[in-house]
């Protein structure tokens, strides 16, 4: 899976046609720990085209025999690779938090929750894929079933380095597709490790591929080549976008989620104990680099003083800091780009007339040599300012004051996107308007707006995603075509 270098820096290698093999570039990047900004995690590929064309050759090469295994023996891959997981829990994490800054806690609870993924699909191979449906001929049988779409190409960010990779890969190979996973750089380790786990389950060559380097190169290269029968993405909404329209024009299927601006109503009768913890877990935690992160908080004005005042107190208490170190709440931005957007962002809140409460600023004390910056809140912010508009992924929290649970729900509505969405009340018809009126895939009612299960669907609305789901039964919507079958 990877070598040692003589200055010590492990370079991992792409993982094409079950075997680890350096890009014919001979050229490498470096994933550093955005905590301790001159140390280096480890060495990945800059792959090219050809490496590319290799991985996709060897995945369709691969995809007939597996779409023969009976979906249980596919899923007893899952089951292995899941157990070899398991026992490597704590290797993960750490090179997770090494790589992209979120607090080791944190990083073991998503590596047990990748384990979980893998554990739900392999079980998809014994579930129900096609209904028997009455035919106007009584001589004939009629039924559905569901075949694999070919080879999947997925590309995935660094925030959730483990999870949204398995719940991409997990579903694709159990309904007996191969996958090419091109995943972020900043986490091109992490993703080394996981595949490694496929790799020890003794997975048949060519199943699964991993393929580093360049976003824009090797990204571009999965939309348009010819052996690539879908592409699943999770990122920014530009580069979905972009490989939409690629998708579009060769006929293939084409998954996107995409950005959010997600809101969580405080009302009047909230349990403001519970609303202030879930407000900051939901959006400072993993230091805001969710697309389902809190962003802006809508709270009914008989209330907003106490709310604002509890919420600030319990922010001020944040320690923010190295993500392996015990007493770390927060960790940093993942990169200096997304530090520099956060701190832009922060800047221009303040430039368009928000009030700044609380943070702000980035962090520089003795010992910290990252990409750090302090829990924001915001206070008069209005609808049509950038703090209200544009994701900021980062520890910034808008807050915004109404009148009435309407007037909240217009507000929450207002923006292009619809990832998620958050309310808290004890009374039930506002609970019942929130379910009804909020334009986002995942609502949650007494409780922080970032968060899924995994055996539930997910996805969002408006230019928050493709309008496809992801996870629990509705994965077999995309990664499975229906076929009708009539026998005379």
């Amino acid at each position: 899976m990877a070598t040692t270098t003589e200055a010590r820096t492990t370079t991992y290698l792409n993982y094409i046609n079950g075997e680890w093999v350096a890009s014919e570039t001979g050229k490498t990047g470096v994933s550093k720990n955005p905590a301790r900004k001159d140390e280096v995690v480890g060495a990945y590929q800059l792959s090219n085209s050809n490496d590319f064309d290799k991985a996709a050759t060897a995945a369709r090469k691969a995809q007939k025999a597996w779409r023969k295994l009976a979906g249980n023996v596919r899923g007893d891959y899952l089951l292995k690779a899941a157990s070899i997981m398991e026992e490597r829990i704590d290797d993960i994490a750490t090179a997770m938090t090494l790589e992209m800054g979120k607090t080791f806690p944190e990083a073991k609870g998503e590596t047990a929750r990748g384990v979980a993924i893998l554990r739900y699909f392999a079980g998809e191979g014994m579930r129900t894929i096609g209904d028997v449906i009455p035919s106007t001929d009584s001589e004939a049988l009629m039924f559905t079933t569901r075949v694999p779409l070919g080879v999947v190409g997925v590309i995935t960010p660094w925030n959730f380095p483990v999870a949204i990779p398995i719940w991409k890969m997990a579903p694709a190979l159990v309904y007996g597709n191969t996958v090419v996973l091109k995943p972020a750089s900043e986490t091109a380790v992490t993703s080394a490790k996981i595949i490694e786990c496929l790799h020890d389950a003794g997975i048949p060559a060519g199943v699964v591929n991993l393929v580093t380097g360049s976003g824009a190169l090797i990204g571009t290269e999965m939309a348009n080549h010819k052996e690539i029968d879908a592409i699943t993405f999770t990122g920014s909404n530009a580069v979905g976008k972009q490989l939409a329209q690629i998708a579009v024009s060769r006929g293939i299927k084409y998954q996107l989620e995409m950005g959010g601006k997600n809101p969580v109503i405080v009302a009047n009768d909230a349990d403001l104990e519970l609303a202030v913890e879930a407000t900051i877990s939901g959006g400072l935690k993993s230091s805001g680099q969710k697309c389902t992160a809190t962003s802006r908080v809508i709270v009914q004005q008989d209330i907003y003083e106490t709310f604002k005042e509890r919420l600030l107190e319990e922010v001020a208490k944040i320690t923010v800091g190295d993500g392996m170190d015990a007493g770390t709440w927060m960790g940093p931005s993942a990169s200096q780009g997304q530090l520099d957007t956060v701190l832009s962002a922060i800047e221009k809140g303040k430039a368009e007339g928000a009030t700044l409460l609380l943070g702000g600023n980035e962090v520089k004390r003795d010992g910290l040599n990252g990409y750090f910056v302090e829990p924001t809140v915001f206070e008069n912010v209005s609808a049509d300012m950038a703090l209200a508009r544009e994701e900021i992924f980062g520890p910034v929290l808008a807050l915004m004051k109404v009148e009435t649970i309407e007037e909240a729900l217009e507000l929450a509505n207002d923006s292009e996107y619809g990832l998620s969405a958050s309310i808290f009340t004890t009374n039930i018809s506002n609970m019942l308007s929130f379910i009804n009126e909020m334009d986002a895939g995942l609502v949650r009612i007494n409780a922080e707006s970032a968060g899924v299960e995994l055996q539930a669907p997910f996805g969002g609305m408006k230019q928050s995603s493709s309008h496809s789901r992801e996870q629990g039964q509705a994965a077999k919507e995309f990664y499975t075509a229906i076929k009708t079958v009539f026998i005379k």
